[in-house]
């Protein structure tokens, strides 16, 4: 049998060359499965002494649900103009989800989720089950591109396509604790992307400058290119958080970078950003990084850190935000023990910063982003069961606000969170 470099060769030869085609998270995608709960009505944590509205699910997890799965009929009733469409639509308006999430992300990710996830299942444990064809999602969406005519968005969404199996293939660990053939797999699709967006000329789509951002990681550019593939795109849009997050983690040495870039190239885009997110271009790249990297979590520049979080939250309110930069002080950096002792300092700052966003932003609790943030935000994590999983996150955030209002509560009084934030009335 031959192996999957060699089956992509042979696709590429039977479908005939890449038509000329003219025109890309971190974002964070949440799988469909995730967020397909039972929808209840809004309940409060279940402790007497405390109040919160706790939507299931959330306005954003339906405003995400809802474009994934618009993608994903589309691409069901193989109505690609119609995908097309709506994506360039929504990718030129820029359109978002309150959180943040673009929309053309939204349905892209729902039109390939068919295909990706049934690989996704099929590795589970890191190697195919028996009698997986692992082609043939794939190879069908190569069909699409080979009919699509020069469609940019049909082309990023098979590129990215291709990412998301790389990834598969090879998951998030380091390169020495790879097989060698999940490596190579990995490379075939990472190759086949990078041959679909070379055909695409530069445009003015954050999409297509995502997938290319995304892309960058099968090889290993410099620094400087890698930084200038984030700034092209961020420069497109400024408003999407995934970007620069997405930026912070591929500067990281373990990714291609090199020791003090990923300070350097943080400055540089709050610099750029400034009339957007203040000092939160710097907040955002670092934030997934310094929970990964001990090193430049030990570098940080806490308080220009913590300038940017007030100045993220001053901007944008959104609950998903407050939710996602409460849990991400409190679980995510908060709740890591390990590293050295610069680290831990750097670390124990920012777990302090959760309470005054509580405190001064949070009027309602989402329990998934808590869930998520308690395992680092970690992108290769598969869900098994989303009401459980939820559970653990309510749970967390419950004991959180419930020790941050410890004084109020011991002195008899019920914390409610109200849309003007938390009051203490008596019991």
């Amino acid at each position: 049998m031959r192996s999957l470099p060699a089956l992509l060769i042979a696709l590429r030869r039977w479908r005939g060359p890449t038509p000329p085609l003219r025109e890309a998270a971190d974002g964070v995608l949440e799988p469909l499965s995730s967020l397909k709960r039972t929808p209840t009505q809004t309940h409060t944590a279940p402790a007497p002494s405390l109040s919160i509205p706790c939507p299931d699910p959330t306005g954003e997890e339906v405003r995400r649900d809802r474009y994934q799965s618009q993608g994903q009929r589309y691409a069901r009733q193989e109505d690609w103009t119609a995908l097309s469409a709506a994506m360039r639509q929504a990718d030129q308006s820029r359109d978002k989800t309150p959180g943040g999430m673009p929309v053309a992300e939204l349905l892209s990710f729902g039109a390939r989720a068919d295909v990706v996830g049934a690989a996704e299942h099929a590795l589970l444990g890191g190697r195919p089950g028996p009698g997986a064809d692992l082609l043939a999602g794939i190879s069908q969406l190569e069909e699409v591109l080979c009919c699509a005519h020069g469609d940019a968005m049909i082309a990023a969404t098979v590129a990215q396509a291709h990412v998301d199996l790389g990834w598969a293939w090879r998951g998030t660990g380091y390169e020495a604790e790879v097989p060698s053939r999940n490596r190579a797999a990995f490379a075939a699709h990472f190759d086949r992307a990078s041959e679909i967006l070379a055909d695409l000329p530069r445009a003015n789509s954050p999409l297509v400058e995502g997938v290319r951002c995304a892309a960058c990681a099968r090889a290993t550019p410099d620094v400087d290119r890698i930084a200038a593939a984030f700034e092209a795109l961020i420069t497109l849009d400024p408003t999407t958080p995934q970007s620069f997050r997405a930026m912070g983690l591929r500067l990281l040495p373990r990714w291609s970078g090199a020791s003090g870039a990923l300070e350097l190239h943080a400055r540089r885009m709050a610099a750029r950003t400034q009339t957007t997110w203040g000092a939160g271009g710097y907040t955002w790249t670092m934030l997934d990084a310094i929970a990964a990297d001990d090193a430049a979590c030990a570098a940080l520049d806490v308080e220009f850190f913590i300038d940017g979080l007030r100045d993220i939250l001053a901007r944008c309110p959104d609950q998903h935000v407050v939710n996602l930069l409460a849990a991400y002080c409190a679980n995510t950096m908060g709740m890591q023990m390990d590293g050295s002792d610069e680290a831990a300092l750097v670390r124990a700052q920012i777990a302090d910063c959760a309470g005054w966003i509580v405190r001064e932003w949070l009027t309602e609790l989402h329990p998934m982003i808590w869930a998520h943030a308690a395992r680092g935000f970690d992108q290769a994590l598969r869900v098994r069961c989303a009401e459980r999983f939820a559970a653990a996150g309510l749970a967390d955030a419950h004991r959180f606000i419930a020790q941050l209002f410890r004084r109020e509560i011991d002195a008899g009084k019920r914390i409610i969170f109200t849309e003007d934030g938390p009051e203490a009335v008596p019991a």
